[in-house]
């Protein structure tokens, strides 16, 4: 249970803590500094320290590591600043930190380090806790095996109710998540679920078996981390078992870590859809390497900027003549990407949710077609009546422009809603296309149909 005496940062006063943090440490007050970090929340910690320049860190993290709460600290770090500063510690006081931590972010932390160090911590660690590490380890991070935590409540369901809760008294400081008693037989098979509350309505006497809820909501070792988040937010509970091929209850995903699973994915689909990579981390890259990580992104725009440039010098004589038709080029490119990326993020952040049925393809595509018609006559007919009131010459280019904005948005959102549903059916991350290769996509054909138009119409 959280410390009732470590509030969590409201407001500003974030700010005043990491003033006061900066300024203890200055002055090389430890003893108060200490007392600060103890009753301030690891995460609000973690918060302040992020802030820090790279000195300060070392001197506010040589105080942390003497408190209690390290180990919730490093939990709640980013991954790249527990790199830096994990390498400087002991291996053994670090095998210390890991024991007092819960498993499961222990082993978070664990793959987090560079396989050398992570190695070299295991070596110093208790027999019992290398060997709970190593079981974890096994599975794939991304997945409910990686996820789960091994301290769980389970008993036996011959036992009484009366049984179950002189055991949860005992045992309940070791266990995590004990709003739910697993019920099991045999060889620590799942058999069903009671809630604490469930069982402090039942008679002493009765048994486990004959009160618990033999349907039980769980996954799979090998499921997706994404899809124990689904299971977790579709049936509002607070905690999902894991059990094995044959049924074996092996751990369970609490509803924190897959709050950090949601949050985690929504970054690198939001990253991605911007064309910056999928590293989560990338604010605390240094320039040199966010760069890097940045630049493949470019290439797309780069590419598509190239042959936007390719087709308007094709048309570089039907522009000459008419010097006006270069005036409405980037507002038709504009509204077409603009539309291409609303749809591509309504349908990616759709199958993200589940809202988005992928078998249902055409009737997707179909809908945001017929959004785009509806946008883009409203849109033409606007712009139509721009171009013709403020260009005399030549009469028909308020219906060039018209109608090349309404094919172009018609077009984008088509295509906009498409490319994301053909990715994931090739089971492609649809997140992609939400970036620069659709919006860079659309602006290339908007001028290409905007001067095939201009030319038909006109003569050219």
């Amino acid at each position: 249970m959280e410390d009732k005496g470590k509030r969590e940062l409201i407001g500003n006063e974030g700010m005043v803590i990491l003033d006061m943090v900066r300024r203890l440490s200055r002055r090389g007050a430890n003893e108060h500094l200490m007392k600060l970090v103890s009753k301030t929340h690891p995460a609000d910690i973690a918060w302040v320290f992020r802030h820090l320049t790279e000195e300060e860190r070392t001197k506010v993290f040589n105080i942390i590591a003497h408190t209690e709460q390290v180990g919730e600290f490093l939990s709640e770090l980013d991954d790249s600043l527990v790199v830096d500063l994990v390498r400087e510690m002991p291996p053994q006081l670090m095998a210390d930190i890991l024991a007092n931590m819960a498993s499961d972010d222990a082993v978070d932390l664990l793959e987090a380090l560079p396989e050398e160090i992570a190695n070299d911590i295991r070596k110093h660690m208790e027999k019992q806790d290398r060997e709970e590490m190593e079981e974890l380890l096994q599975y794939n991070p991304e997945s409910a095996g990686g996820l789960m935590s091994p301290d769980f409540m389970s008993l036996d369901g011959e036992l009484s109710a009366g049984e179950a809760i002189t055991s949860i008294q005992k045992r309940s400081e070791e266990k995590e998540m004990v709003f739910y008693l697993y019920i099991t037989h045999g060889d620590g098979k799942l058999a069903g679920v009671v809630s604490l509350r469930e069982l402090l309505m039942h008679p002493p006497h009765r048994q486990l078996k004959n009160i618990m809820n033999p349907n039980v909501i769980s996954v799979n070792t090998d499921t997706p981390q994404s899809d124990v988040a689904h299971v977790v937010s579709q049936y509002n509970i607070l905690a999902v078992p894991v059990v094995d091929s044959s049924y074996k209850l092996l751990g369970i995903v609490t509803v924190d870590d897959i709050i950090d699973v949601i949050r985690e994915e929504a970054t690198e689909e939001f990253l991605q859809m911007a064309g910056a990579g999928k590293d989560r981390e990338i604010l605390l890259k240094p320039i040199r390497e966010n760069a890097i990580i940045r630049a493949p992104w470019l290439l797309a725009t780069f590419v598509g900027g190239v042959m936007s440039m390719l087709i308007v010098g094709l048309f570089s004589h039907e522009l000459s003549q008419i010097i006006a038709l270069a005036a409405f080029m980037p507002i038709i490119a504009g509204m077409g990407g603009n539309i291409a990326t609303q749809s591509s993020t309504i349908i990616v952040r759709g199958i993200a949710t589940g809202r988005v049925n992928i078998n249902e393809l055409f009737r997707i595509v179909f809908k945001e077609m017929r959004v785009g018609l509806i946008l883009g006559g409203l849109y033409g007919l606007l712009l139509g009546v721009v171009a013709y009131l403020g260009y005399a010459e030549p009469k028909a280019l308020g219906l060039v422009v018209g109608l090349s904005i309404f094919f172009s948005m018609v077009m984008a959102a088509t295509i906009g809603s498409l490319v994301p549903l053909i990715l994931k059916r090739f089971d492609v991350d649809a997140a992609i296309a939400t970036g620069p290769v659709v919006t860079t996509l659309i602006d290339m054909l908007g001028v290409l149909v905007y001067l095939s138009v201009a030319k038909v119409l006109l003569g050219l």
